[in-house]
């Protein structure tokens, strides 16, 4: 799977409420080994993108005053979901997929 085939869908949680598109994604792993996908970022707005938020221990970008509290701003509408407590529209092709297509 490519971080293209997951960016930009539309993201819903399980009682099919809508969350807002995906605008990036967060691997985890070891240092010597393979990423996994843990988490989505999803924002309801097009300038949720631009708050330069960072996720994790260090929320808030540092800098002047202005600009933390405008990141804070453009940011409240930005989240850091779990991969498996979202739903995205259109859904994830199968895997066995291409396999049944490359055989017909």
């Amino acid at each position: 799977m490519r971080a293209g085939d997951l960016l930009g869908r539309t993201a819903y949680d399980h009682q099919d409420r809508r969350l807002g598109r995906v605008v990036d994604l967060v691997v985890r792993g070891p240092a010597q080994g393979p990423l996994r996908l843990t988490d989505l970022v999803v924002t309801r707005h097009w300038y949720g993108r631009l708050s330069g938020r960072l996720i994790g221990p260090q929320r808030h970008p540092s800098g002047p005053w202005a600009i933390r509290a405008l990141a804070r701003l453009l940011a409240r509408s930005t989240w850091q979901l779990p991969v498996h407590g979202v739903r995205l529209d259109p859904p994830l092709p199968d895997d066995s997929e291409p396999e049944r297509a490359a055989r017909s």
